[in-house]
């Protein structure tokens, strides 16, 4: 074990089968490695005994395999082999910056000032402190702590990365919003920035929560921290917004340390001889995000640019996507299958059940009492086991899970944890690793419908985590075996929208082998990518866009419908069946998977006398023009660009992320074009993310003056003697400042349709703004909860091009999984309809909103509703509606509900 990385988390001590890790007094000494910090504050660390499993028969390793600092290594001989493959994706990642490296702020002085790594350790149950916030030197509860951005991001000193890092902002917001969770509100929040770049969708109305909350967010740009005398506080001194200087005193600093250089992907990348750019990340393209300059090799994560987890996500499946379609001709060649573990027939048993609550670190047992609904749910009838878990959806849990049901014979189980619409599936495929039939499970949802409602009543929160695990202890002993139908998969997709996310899914497909129908409503391919000039990277976007659609419309595996409108959709995924009406006729598509992709549009402005001065464009207006090469130079002296315009306001909470670099790459083209000219841009907080920081960079060594305006007070555009006035207050001048420019673009909002027909016709959601939902933002980020259906480019978000064609790479990867196979499992939770009981009066078929149910004749001209299940949901509408009781859904039957009412009431 290696002391100097040891963190003292005590994950090792935790796993070990044997119990043979223990801690030891390490001293003070070891500081070097950002997590061992803590050893100053917690002076244990742990060593293995000779009684070791590994040290005695080889086996084991559970302590290697759990460690998070890679400090435990058996010093095995490497092993040389090769594997042949067809491609290679590489996903490296990359460092944390380490404070250290250029210590302005005293980091290595104080214990009390932490990155932001360190302080999530701190706020996690399985940290140095178990959860509970208290500040390293003495252990106290802080009253009011601090949160520095841009420490190692957007710097130009030793160790720094001179781009944004792009997750900062929204991760100190986060851990702030949490620490004032944990303090019960009391918590004195302050985040120091230098621009909150909260880009991604929803991270705006994260923000607005975090203002909401009492977050103290402070523009400024900090150099130093001072030590409040032996107190163990920090000073941090900075300028208000009224140009005051202002000593503040915290109990903690929290330093938002971004990403670094990585040793080991610069060399993996050397071996494999591709590309690197001028930041030591692979080289990719808007045009190939994921394509590296060696053919066969792709990338994806950090290692490509810096990223937030649902863009990571995207751009592994975009990966996926190009192994598949490079690797098409040997599908299924080498593939083995998965053993399932033989079915038990518990038939007839008595019920078994076993119940495991989980803590979710500190998400449910910081806001409850575990362990006592654990005792609890031991006094429930028919529980003969019953314990908590840590995290219960960890890999090491879920075989512990499967180890009890087996040894205690369980033949129903309980998790009470966090929401089924996530974890189920993964619960489910553990019960059935133990030979259970997965239908014999049941979630209670103790976090989002407890924990997190009720997390200033602790009492309360218990008590209602006890009444939602009686309930589903009482239901789970009546469940019954159920099992999966198996449906043809319909192998061609239909892509709706023929912009360049859905149409860089259809080549994609289509080059997977697939038959895959574009609908477009307009009479042209390219969405709003035909108004585009060029990309952040410079790349020329209509020549690329031009050859994108010249290769779809020759590709044979591609059929395009222009001004078409879909009018109707049946079926489920594998057996689609879509109405499309095209110059006046229809036709019917069958399909087996569907990917929506209705895209967006720029929004058109009634203010800042847009429609009504020539002069007064909107960015793609301007793109048009570069284009057409349309720009009178000779006419315009001076340009004034205005961001956030119709976003990041109170009918559009969102930022439509991709204004910032436009307006910057504008500038610059103006600047070029006419070295001579003055261009400002007038902004709310400057949003070039990532690698596009060095656009800004360039953009004010160029001489574009940037003017941050005070949004509370009001930006007007009038004329005056036939000339453009622009009038704001300057943040930094706290006076107002007028321009007279000759050109004014309008920075616009990304505004989805007002009305999108695709969500009811494909039974799929739209948030407030009008964007698709996704069905988890994090862990699936391109699917729907509709199964088969997937969204991708502007329909999900405001996206740039690269991310969009990432989000179209990534929806046809996600539907290839699909239709890579001949038969697809449906859901075993349908409806049922008793023909004894049924009188045919026909009221489920009309209410049935995905045409499930059919009227049929038996003998003596009785009708009666039949269910086809392969259509059904089990939403349970027919259910609702039957007036005699006929019609009920598998699992959630009269009986199966009211016992659970009753367990609730009891």
């Amino acid at each position: 074990m290696d002391v100097d990385k040891c963190i003292a988390c005590g994950m090792c001590a935790e796993k070990c089968p044997k119990k043979v890790i223990n801690e030891y007094d390490a001293g003070l000494a070891k500081r070097k490695a950002a997590y061992v910090k803590y050893a100053q504050a917690v002076p244990l660390k742990y060593a293995i005994d000779d009684n070791c499993i590994y040290l005695t028969k080889g086996k084991c390793r559970a302590c290697e395999k759990f460690c998070p600092a890679d400090a435990i290594n058996f010093d095995d001989k490497p092993k040389e082999f090769t594997i042949q493959a067809g491609a290679i994706l590489i996903a490296p990642g990359n460092e944390v910056y380490d404070p250290a490296t250029y210590d302005t702020y005293g980091y290595q002085q104080s214990p009390n000032i932490v990155t932001s790594l360190e302080f999530e350790r701190i706020l996690a149950a399985t940290g140095p402190f178990a959860g509970h916030l208290v500040r390293p030197s003495d252990h106290k509860e802080p009253e009011k702590i601090a949160w520095i951005q841009c420490v190692g991001s957007r710097d130009v000193h030793e160790g720094s990365q001179p781009y944004c890092s792009g997750v900062c902002c929204t991760y100190a917001i986060k851990e702030a919003i949490i620490a004032k969770e944990h303090q019960k509100g009391a918590l004195d929040a302050a985040i120091f920035y230098i621009d909150i770049r909260t880009h991604g969708k929803d991270f705006e109305r994260y923000y607005n929560r975090a203002q909401d909350a009492d977050v103290r967010f402070l523009k400024s740009k900090i150099s130093t921290i001072r030590p409040a005398g032996d107190t163990g506080n920090l000073i941090i001194g900075y300028t208000d917004e009224t140009g005051r200087r202002i000593d503040e005193e915290f109990d903690m600093v929290v330093l938002s340390v971004g990403f670094a250089k990585s040793k080991d992907a610069i060399e993996l990348a050397q071996r494999l001889d591709i590309e690197l750019d001028q930041y030591q990340l692979a080289q990719t393209s808007s045009f190939e995000p994921v394509q590296t300059s060696r053919p066969g090799i792709f990338v994806c994560g950090t290692f490509e640019s810096p990223k937030d987890i649902p863009q990571s996500v995207i751009e592994a499946s975009a990966s996926a996507a190009m192994v598949e379609r490079s690797l098409s001709e040997s599908r299924w060649s080498l593939t083995q299958t998965k053993e399932t573990v033989e079915e038990i027939d518990v038939q007839g048993e008595t019920p078994r059940i076993g119940v495991f609550v989980c803590c979710c670190g500190t998400n449910i047992a910081g806001f409850l009492q575990v362990p006592e609904v654990v005792e609890y749910a031991k006094t429930l009838p028919n529980v003969v086991f019953a314990e908590d878990n840590l995290f219960s959806c960890s890999q090491d849990t879920q075989e512990k899970i499967t180890q009890i049901i087996k040894e205690q014979k369980l033949n129903r189980v309980v998790v009470a944890a966090c929401t089924p619409r996530t974890h189920e599936p993964l619960f489910q495929e553990t019960v059935l690793n133990a030979g259970i039939n997965k239908y014999l499970f049941e979630m209670a949802n103790i976090r989002n419908q407890c924990s997190w409602v009720h997390s200033n009543d602790n009492e309360a929160a218990t008590q209602k985590a006890k009444d939602l695990v009686r309930m589903a202890v009482s239901k789970v002993g009546l469940l019954s075996p159920l099992s999966d139908p198996e449906i043809d998969m319909t192998r061609s997709a239909l892509v709706i929208g023929g912009g360049l996310s859905g149409i860089t899914a259809a080549r994609n497909l289509a080059r997977q082998g697939y038959v895959t129908y574009v609908v477009e409503k307009s009479d042209a391919l390219g969405g709003q990518a035909l108004n585009l000039y060029e990309t952040w990277q410079g790349e020329d976007v209509q020549q690329k866009l031009t050859a994108l659609i010249k290769d779809i419309e020759s590709d044979e595996n591609i059929r395009i419908i222009k001004n078409a409108e879909i009018k109707e959709v049946n079926g489920f995924v594998g057996n689609f069946q879509t109405t499309v009406e095209s110059a006046g006729k229809e036709e019917s598509i069958d399909h087996g998977v569907a990917i929506i992709a209705t895209g967006a549009e720029e929004f058109k402005p009634d203010q800042y006398l847009y429609g009504e001065d020539p002069r007064v464009l909107t960015g793609l207006e301007l793109d048009r023009k570069f284009i057409d090469n349309d720009l009178s130079l000779d006419e315009i002296k001076s340009a004034v660009f205005i961001q956030c315009v119709g976003s990041r306001i109170k009918e559009r909470p969102y930022c439509s992320k991709v204004c910032c670099t436009q307006s910057v790459k504008n500038a610059l083209r103006l600047k070029e074009l006419k070295p001579e000219m003055d261009v400002f841009i007038l902004y709310r907080d400057m949003r070039t993310y990532g690698l596009r920081e060095g656009l800004y960079r360039e953009a004010r060594d160029k001489g574009v003056i940037f003017i941050r305006y005070d949004f509370n007070r009001e930006l007007t555009v009038a004329k005056a003697d036939d000339d453009l006035q622009v009038r704001c207050t300057s943040y930094v001048l706290q006076r107002e400042v007028e321009i007279k420019p000759d050109l004014l673009v309008l920075a616009t909002a990304i505004v989805p349709p007002q009305e999108n027909a695709m969500a009811q016709l494909f039974k799929v959601p739209l948030n407030d703004d009008g964007f698709f939902v996704e069905a988890h933002v994090k862990l699936q980020p391109i699917d729907f909860s509709t199964k088969g259906v997937f969204v991708c480019g502007l329909a999900h978000s405001p996206k740039p091009v690269d991310e969009a064609i990432a989000q179209g790479l990534g929806a046809a990867s996600r539907a290839g999984t699909f239709l890579a196979q001949e038969k697809v499992q449906g859901n075993a939770i349908v409806s049922k309809i008793d023909p004894q009981v049924c009188w045919g009066c026909g009221k489920c078929v009309e209410n049935c909103p995905y045409h499930a149910i059919e009227l049929i004749q038996l003998e003596g001209n009785k009708r009666v509703s039949q269910v086809q299940e392969a259509l059904c949901t089990g939403c349970g509408a027919c259910s609702v509606i039957c007036p005699t009781g006929a019609a009920s859904v598998f699992h959630f039957n009269d009986r199966e509900v009211l016992t659970m009412v009753d367990a609730m009431l009891g």
